[in-house]
C-alpha cells in the first residue's frame, strides 16, 4: 500500500508546561522548532506578569506574533501559507 505524501505524523511538544500532542504532514523537526519558539515567547510573557493566566499568555502571544507578520507585510518567506493554514487548525482543534 502506498503511504499518502499528506500523511499526518504525531509530535509532542510542551509549551508553557502544557503538553500537546499535534498532528503535522511536514516535518516533525519544524513543528517541534516552532513550538519551541511559542513556548519561549509565552514564557517571556508569563515572566513579565506573573499574574496572567495562560489564556491571557497566549493571547498576548497571538497578538505579538500578529503584530510581527503585519510589520513584515504579511507572512514571513520562511513560513509557508500552507503552514500557517494547518497551525491555525491545530489552534482551533486545541481551544475548541
Amino acid at each position: 500500500m502506498e503511504q499518502d505524501s499528506t500523511s499526518r505524523q504525531q509530535v509532542k511538544v510542551t509549551i508553557l508546561n502544557q503538553s500537546f500532542t499535534l498532528l503535522t504532514t511536514g516535518n516533525p523537526s519544524d513543528m517541534i522548532e516552532l513550538a519551541n519558539q511559542v513556548d519561549e515567547l509565552m514564557n517571556s510573557i508569563a515572566r513579565r506578569s506573573p499574574n496572567l493566566d495562560s489564556t491571557r499568555v497566549a493571547v498576548f502571544a497571538c497578538l505579538h506574533l500578529a503584530d510581527q507578520l503585519r510589520t513584515r507585510g504579511g507572512e514571513p518567506p520562511s513560513v509557508p501559507k500552507e503552514k500557517i493554514i494547518e497551525l491555525a487548525r491545530m489552534l482551533e482543534d486545541a481551544i475548541g
